[in-house]
């Protein structure tokens, strides 16, 4: 099983500004490549912050001070790493209440950006796709369960789970796997067990 890194989720930063661009020049960048945002560098490409819309609106409506990126610009900046997953990057981004993260190598250098419209790319992938990950990956090989022993059915992203389990203990495993897969919304546990209790009547209270 496989996760989608931030690397392979973020666009490729084409569009960056210097510290001394004009607000002119931003707001033509941003029309033009149709972004809401863009990456101040310096000289040696590592991020230093980021102007946004609002960035730009703020300055516009204040009228006061110079209106260049290096002065409208958020900063410090907060980056993500290639090799996060998306998980990673997305609490990252709550975190620090952002909308998007430049995305840097192990210079500081940057080479992407990762938007939350990127994320939501993970829960476009097909119901088939994920029923397969799901019982080829999870239950066969990680659980090493009969491929026949968990019935999966997704729908919309939402995973159902149903099927006779040989041990009460391998439901939050199972479960908990399966949150992982890209493209999971939500878990549906209706698994039972071989003595034939379901889920919270295994001790056989009512």
């Amino acid at each position: 099983m496989r996760n989608r890194s931030v690397a392979d989720l973020m666009t490729p930063a084409a569009v960056t500004v210097q510290r001394g661009t004009s607000f002119k020049e931003i707001a033509r960048l941003l029309d033009e490549y149709g972004i809401t945002a863009v990456p101040v560098v310096d000289d040696e490409n590592r991020p230093v912050g980021v102007v946004s819309e609002a960035d730009l609106l703020r300055r516009h409506t204040a009228k006061d001070g110079p209106s260049t990126a290096e002065a409208m610009m958020s900063s410090p900046v907060v980056t993500a790493r290639p090799s996060w997953t998306a998980v990673e990057a997305a609490r990252l981004m709550e975190r620090h209440r952002v909308k998007r993260l430049p995305v840097v190598d192990s210079d500081g250098r940057l080479i992407g950006v990762l938007s939350r419209s990127d994320l939501l790319q993970l829960f476009l992938r097909r119901d088939r796709s994920i029923q397969e990950e799901i019982r080829e990956d999870v239950v066969v090989r990680i659980l090493r369960l009969s491929p026949a022993a968990v019935h999966i059915d997704v729908d919309e992203g939402v995973v159902t789970l149903s099927g006779n389990l040989p041990d009460p203990d391998v439901t939050p495993v199972l479960v908990r796997l399966c949150e992982t897969v890209d493209g999971v919304v939500e878990v549906v546990d209706r698994l039972t067990y071989e003595d034939g209790g379901a889920d919270g009547d295994a001790d056989g209270s009512a």
